[in-house]
């Protein structure tokens, strides 16, 4: 039976710890009925299979599942995805030119994947898909880091966004309350800026207006959290 990661296994009225499993079983403890003789499905067919509750991605040919996010990873979305939407995806308080979305479908090459939030400037995109996924490469993504997730993103999705020319990268925890900064720097990325706690910060590829990160957070920020910009910031050389 073919294989699927998943990093939580998903049942009824639990979550299990972290596991493998084949993806018949998978399927199968999720109450999704599989026949038999059915014919061998490809890894996006397995995808479509998934119940609403999880996230399906598929990486080197290989189908992760994941858990949907927590509270402190959604609010921390939302809340995010309202302060760019504003001044960058509508132009109001802001210069305008991108498109923001929650949660894009991104078909990239044989992997599809599922970051947070993207971000497209409409100079590279000036009309938007009718499918309802993205065969464009984003020229920013954002992952909100959770501990059943972390892993994933930063091992395998992270270089995949980097050989896929996405010029920016927001890597944001809640749970330590820290907003990482990465540029595209050849084949890899380099932390240009690390903020946390209550910094208010003009983070690039968006630094046109200030981000408050308290707003992120569904506690206060903590003083041992609170990470103050470096004066030395990096920059462009």
């Amino acid at each position: 039976m073919s294989p699927i990661r998943t990093f939580a296994k998903i049942h009824s009225k639990n979550i299990i710890r972290p596991c493998i499993c084949s993806v018949e079983e998978y399927l199968r403890s999720t109450d999704v009925a599989m026949s038999a003789k059915a014919p061998k499905l490809t890894p996006y067919e397995r995808l479509k299979q998934l119940p609403d509750n999880v996230v399906g991605e598929i990486i080197g040919g290989e189908l992760y599942v994941s858990p949907r996010p927590a509270i402190a990873h959604a609010r921390a979305a939302s809340v995010l995805g309202g302060e760019l939407e504003g001044p960058f995806d509508r132009g109001r308080g802001g210069p305008g030119g991108w498109w923001i979305f929650d949660e894009p479908e991104l078909h990239l090459g044989k992997d599809v994947l599922v970051p947070d939030l993207a971000g497209w400037r409409r100079e590279n995109l000036p009309k938007l898909p009718d499918d309802a996924f993205f065969e464009l490469s984003p020229d920013w993504i954002c992952e909100i880091l959770s501990p059943s997730t972390e892993r994933l993103d930063r091992t395998r999705k992270l270089p995949l966004y980097a050989r896929e020319q996405v010029s920016h990268m927001w890597l944001i925890s809640p749970d330590v309350q820290t907003l990482e900064v990465l540029r595209l720097d050849g084949d890899s990325y380099r932390v240009v800026g690390t903020y946390g706690g209550a910094d208010v910060v003009r983070a690039e590829p968006f630094d046109a207006v200030e981000l408050e990160l308290a707003a992120l957070w569904i506690r206060p920020p903590e003083p041992d959290l609170i990470l103050r910009a470096n004066d030395n910031e990096r920059k462009d050389d």
